[in-house]
Protein backbone atom coordinates (compact mmCIF):
# COMPACT_ATOMS: atom_id res chain seq x y z
CA UNK A 1 0.00 0.00 0.00
CA UNK A 2 1.24 3.24 -0.65
CA UNK A 3 0.95 6.44 1.42
CA UNK A 4 1.98 10.17 1.38
CA UNK A 5 5.35 10.75 1.52
CA UNK A 6 6.80 14.70 2.99
CA UNK A 7 8.21 16.50 0.41
CA UNK A 8 11.08 17.34 2.83
CA UNK A 9 12.20 13.97 2.73
CA UNK A 10 12.39 13.99 -1.31
CA UNK A 11 16.08 14.13 -1.11
CA UNK A 12 16.97 11.15 0.62
CA UNK A 13 15.19 9.30 -2.00
CA UNK A 14 16.52 10.93 -4.91
CA UNK A 15 20.56 11.45 -3.89
CA UNK A 16 22.82 11.09 -7.12
CA UNK A 17 25.92 10.22 -5.92
CA UNK A 18 28.94 10.15 -3.50
CA UNK A 19 29.27 12.79 -0.84
CA UNK A 20 32.09 14.78 -1.80
CA UNK A 21 34.60 17.67 -0.71
CA UNK A 22 34.85 20.62 -2.95
CA UNK A 23 38.26 22.62 -2.71
CA UNK A 24 38.20 26.18 -3.58
CA UNK A 25 41.46 28.68 -2.85
CA UNK A 26 41.26 32.33 -3.46
CA UNK A 27 44.57 35.58 -2.73
CA UNK A 28 46.66 31.61 -1.30
CA UNK A 29 43.98 30.96 0.70
CA UNK A 30 42.55 27.01 0.46
CA UNK A 31 38.80 26.43 1.34
CA UNK A 32 37.11 22.82 1.97
CA UNK A 33 33.32 22.73 1.49
CA UNK A 34 31.69 19.44 2.25
CA UNK A 35 28.68 18.56 -1.20
CA UNK A 36 26.43 16.16 -1.41
CA UNK A 37 24.60 17.47 -4.75
CA UNK A 38 26.26 16.83 -7.75
CA UNK A 39 25.26 14.86 -10.77
CA UNK A 40 27.00 13.83 -14.25
CA UNK A 41 26.03 15.71 -17.31
CA UNK A 42 28.42 14.74 -20.22
CA UNK A 43 30.71 11.94 -20.33
CA UNK A 44 32.95 13.60 -22.61
CA UNK A 45 34.76 15.74 -21.59
CA UNK A 46 33.33 15.08 -18.30
CA UNK A 47 30.68 17.69 -17.63
CA UNK A 48 28.76 17.94 -13.90
CA UNK A 49 26.33 20.34 -12.24
CA UNK A 50 26.43 20.98 -8.70
CA UNK A 51 24.17 23.18 -6.21
CA UNK A 52 26.48 25.54 -3.37
CA UNK A 53 23.89 27.90 -1.31
CA UNK A 54 24.85 31.08 -1.95
CA UNK A 55 25.21 31.17 1.80
CA UNK A 56 28.64 29.11 1.55
CA UNK A 57 31.66 30.77 1.99
CA UNK A 58 32.63 28.69 -1.03
CA UNK A 59 29.65 29.53 -3.37
CA UNK A 60 31.68 33.27 -3.33
CA UNK A 61 35.17 32.49 -4.31
CA UNK A 62 33.75 29.50 -6.79
CA UNK A 63 31.99 32.12 -8.15
CA UNK A 64 35.24 34.74 -8.56
CA UNK A 65 37.86 32.39 -8.96
CA UNK A 66 35.36 30.00 -11.10
CA UNK A 67 37.61 26.98 -10.46
CA UNK A 68 37.95 24.05 -7.86
CA UNK A 69 38.61 20.44 -6.82
CA UNK A 70 35.89 17.74 -6.40
CA UNK A 71 37.74 15.12 -3.76
CA UNK A 72 35.96 11.89 -3.42
CA UNK A 73 36.08 10.81 -0.57
CA UNK A 74 35.96 7.22 1.57
CA UNK A 75 33.65 5.75 4.36
CA UNK A 76 36.90 6.45 6.45
CA UNK A 77 36.93 9.84 6.28
CA UNK A 78 33.79 10.35 7.40
CA UNK A 79 33.70 12.20 10.69
CA UNK A 80 36.04 14.66 8.51
CA UNK A 81 33.86 14.97 6.26
CA UNK A 82 30.73 15.52 7.99
CA UNK A 83 33.25 17.84 10.59
CA UNK A 84 33.97 19.88 7.62
CA UNK A 85 30.31 20.37 6.84
CA UNK A 86 29.41 21.58 9.66
CA UNK A 87 31.82 24.42 9.98
CA UNK A 88 32.28 27.74 7.87
CA UNK A 89 36.05 28.12 6.12
CA UNK A 90 35.52 32.11 6.43
CA UNK A 91 37.69 32.55 9.34
CA UNK A 92 39.16 28.63 9.56
CA UNK A 93 41.83 26.53 8.18
CA UNK A 94 39.77 22.97 7.70
CA UNK A 95 42.81 21.52 6.30
CA UNK A 96 44.95 21.92 9.51
CA UNK A 97 41.82 21.83 11.89
CA UNK A 98 40.67 18.04 10.45
CA UNK A 99 44.08 17.15 9.39
CA UNK A 100 43.64 16.62 5.58
CA UNK A 101 46.39 17.45 3.47
CA UNK A 102 46.61 19.89 0.25
CA UNK A 103 48.13 18.53 -2.58
CA UNK A 104 49.08 20.89 -5.60
CA UNK A 105 46.59 20.44 -8.92
CA UNK A 106 47.96 20.58 -12.24
CA UNK A 107 45.50 22.82 -13.95
CA UNK A 108 43.47 25.01 -11.20
CA UNK A 109 44.75 26.78 -8.11
CA UNK A 110 42.66 24.91 -5.74
CA UNK A 111 44.17 21.99 -3.61
CA UNK A 112 43.54 18.07 -4.03
CA UNK A 113 42.91 16.34 -0.77
CA UNK A 114 46.02 13.98 -0.67
CA UNK A 115 43.12 11.60 1.71
CA UNK A 116 40.76 11.11 -0.99
CA UNK A 117 40.54 8.09 -3.25
CA UNK A 118 39.70 10.38 -6.27
CA UNK A 119 40.16 13.74 -7.52
CA UNK A 120 38.79 16.14 -10.29
CA UNK A 121 39.95 19.41 -11.31
CA UNK A 122 37.19 21.52 -12.63
CA UNK A 123 36.12 25.21 -13.82
CA UNK A 124 33.12 26.66 -14.07
CA UNK A 125 32.54 26.41 -17.69
CA UNK A 126 28.49 27.80 -17.43
CA UNK A 127 27.23 29.99 -14.14
CA UNK A 128 23.81 31.30 -16.41
CA UNK A 129 21.99 29.30 -12.91
CA UNK A 130 23.96 30.56 -10.54
CA UNK A 131 22.02 33.56 -9.67
CA UNK A 132 18.56 31.30 -9.99
CA UNK A 133 19.02 28.23 -8.63
CA UNK A 134 22.94 28.41 -7.05
CA UNK A 135 23.63 25.65 -9.43
CA UNK A 136 26.94 25.55 -11.33
CA UNK A 137 28.28 23.63 -14.41
CA UNK A 138 31.66 22.09 -14.07
CA UNK A 139 33.88 20.59 -16.43
CA UNK A 140 36.38 18.27 -15.43
CA UNK A 141 39.64 19.02 -16.80
CA UNK A 142 42.00 16.73 -14.86
CA UNK A 143 41.02 12.98 -12.79
CA UNK A 144 43.65 11.61 -10.40
CA UNK A 145 42.85 8.70 -8.56
CA UNK A 146 44.57 6.55 -6.09
CA UNK A 147 44.93 3.08 -8.07
CA UNK A 148 46.52 1.18 -4.34
CA UNK A 149 42.50 1.72 -3.21
CA UNK A 150 40.72 -1.29 -4.10
CA UNK A 151 36.50 -1.24 -3.80
CA UNK A 152 36.51 2.08 -1.93
CA UNK A 153 33.70 2.57 -0.28
CA UNK A 154 31.98 6.28 -0.38
CA UNK A 155 29.28 7.56 1.56
CA UNK A 156 25.85 8.59 0.04
CA UNK A 157 24.08 11.81 2.39
CA UNK A 158 20.16 10.25 3.00
CA UNK A 159 19.32 13.43 4.55
CA UNK A 160 19.11 14.83 8.40
CA UNK A 161 22.20 13.48 9.29
CA UNK A 162 22.02 9.87 7.93
CA UNK A 163 24.39 8.55 5.37
CA UNK A 164 24.60 4.84 3.33
CA UNK A 165 28.08 3.33 2.39
CA UNK A 166 28.43 2.03 -0.75
CA UNK A 167 28.43 -1.71 -0.51
CA UNK A 168 28.83 -4.89 -2.97
CA UNK A 169 28.90 -4.36 -6.37
CA UNK A 170 26.61 -5.80 -8.91
CA UNK A 171 27.13 -6.29 -12.74
CA UNK A 172 24.39 -6.74 -15.36
CA UNK A 173 24.49 -7.08 -19.03
CA UNK A 174 24.73 -3.57 -20.75
CA UNK A 175 24.82 -2.24 -23.89
CA UNK A 176 27.16 0.57 -22.83
CA UNK A 177 30.81 0.26 -22.49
Amino acid sequence: MKKSFPLSKVYGLLEPGPVVMVTTAREGRANIMTMSWQTMMEFEPPTLGCVISNRSHTFGILKSTRECVINIPTVELAAKVVACGNTSGQHLDKFGVFGLTPMPASLVAAPLIGECYANLECRVIDARMVAKYNFFILEVLKAWIDTSRKAPRTIHHLGRGAFMVAGRTINLPSKMK
